[in-house]
């Protein structure tokens, strides 16, 4: 039996861990035991380097305005290694902040433009005195999949080219409560507003995430998969 280990960045883990999203990395690791992989977790945070060789999934959360600022000058530093990253088909789940830090820009609490990395090639707007909350349903056509789970978010989010939505909704708001989108994807980039976290209430989405880094490392799935 082959021995599977991945290494898993949880970028800015002490930083933006907010609405119970790291759940995300206990449902993960939940998953991958039950696949008989080895996963390793460790936080690439403040003044840290980014190798984007060195692991073979990113989970990239959300937080709170102030912490979101610092971590917006901060990922800088860390572009162009996390841009190679995703080029080169890494595995990464970004949810509500690390979602619109991966694109161009995101408008801040006071309407400031706060930067992103343009890694993927959309851009978020603010609400006045609005914020989309509550249950939300979407389908994923290439997978065929749905994936359930709760928004609460005030940024309205537009995706670019070469950019397809994680889903189009069935109920809620999603990206910007116009266009029917939530979330993003590129390449094996997948990003959602979902929280709760989305990982929890939607395995069919870890267990993608899992093999697909399995795929990446290995060449094949790994010989224990989780029973369908």
């Amino acid at each position: 039996m082959v021995d599977y280990h991945l290494k898993m960045a949880h970028l800015y883990g002490n930083l933006l861990n907010t609405y119970g999203d790291n759940g995300n990395i206990l449902m993960l690791g939940y998953i991958a035991k039950q696949m008989g992989v080895t996963l390793e977790t460790e936080i690439v945070s403040l003044h840290e380097p980014f190798d984007p060789k060195r692991y073979d999934l990113v989970f990239f959360g959300g937080g709170q305005d102030f912490e979101q600022y610092i971590v917006s000058k901060d990922i800088q530093a860390k572009k162009e290694s996390l841009i190679e990253y995703i080029e080169n088909d890494g595995v990464m789940l970004a949810i509500c902040g690390g979602y619109q830090l991966l694109g161009h820009y995101y408008t801040g609490a006071h309407g400031e433009k706060i930067q992103g990395i343009s890694a993927l090639d959309h851009y978020t707007l603010s609400q006045d005195n609005n914020r989309f909350i509550g249950d939300i349903k979407i389908y994923n056509e290439e997978f065929d999949e749905t994936y359930v789970g709760f928004e609460n978010h005030n940024g309205r989010t537009i995706l670019g080219k070469d950019e397809k939505p994680l889903g189009k909704i069935i109920e809620g708001y999603g990206n910007n409560g116009e266009d029917q989108t939530e979330g993003a994807s590129y390449h094996n980039v997948f990003c959602s507003y979902f929280h709760g976290p989305i990982l929890a209430r939607n395995e069919n989405l870890a267990k993608r995430l899992i093999n697909t880094a399995l795929v990446n490392k290995y060449g094949k799935k790994a010989d224990l998969l989780v029973s369908q």
